[in-house]
């Protein structure tokens, strides 16, 4: 059996264009937008989190970006990336409260333990109206 020159090489990559977008480049308000259409969907499946996760590389993004990413994370339930809503917790403490608040409503007990250990952990380095505010939701 003879193949083709062409056959052998196997098939034509796509060349790519000048005005095709990279999407890992994202500006961070268009992650943003992203992330906040992705939060109006009722179900995501965790392949498609962790793809989303490694592909615009959330964790290195501002605090926008990787507050979002936490909320989808919280509200899909993806239990993989509880670490990076505990870090978030941990760095970036006055955009945090609001997250506290979305892993109590849910009452799912695994994000409801992973609120009051960040609590317990981070209570003393909080300002006292956040305390407040996060002692009242916890609670």
């Amino acid at each position: 059996m003879h193949f083709s020159q062409k056959n052998r090489r196997g098939p034509k990559r796509r060349k790519k264009r000048k005005d095709d977008m990279n999407y890992r480049e994202l500006l961070s308000d268009q992650l943003v937008l992203l992330l906040e259409f992705l939060l109006q969907e009722k179900t995501l499946c965790h392949k498609a989190l962790q793809r989303l996760r490694s592909t615009y590389q959330l964790l290195r993004q501002d605090a926008e970006v990787r507050h979002r990413w936490c909320e989808l994370v919280v509200k899909h339930r993806y239990l993989s990336a509880y670490g990076d809503v505990k870090e978030f917790l941990e760095k970036d403490q006055a955009m945090g409260v609001y997250l506290y608040g979305e892993l109590m409503v849910n009452e799912d007990s695994k994000q409801q333990q992973l609120a009051r250990q960040c609590f317990t952990l981070l209570q003393e380095e909080m300002d006292p109206a956040s305390v407040k505010v996060v002692t009242e939701m916890l609670f």
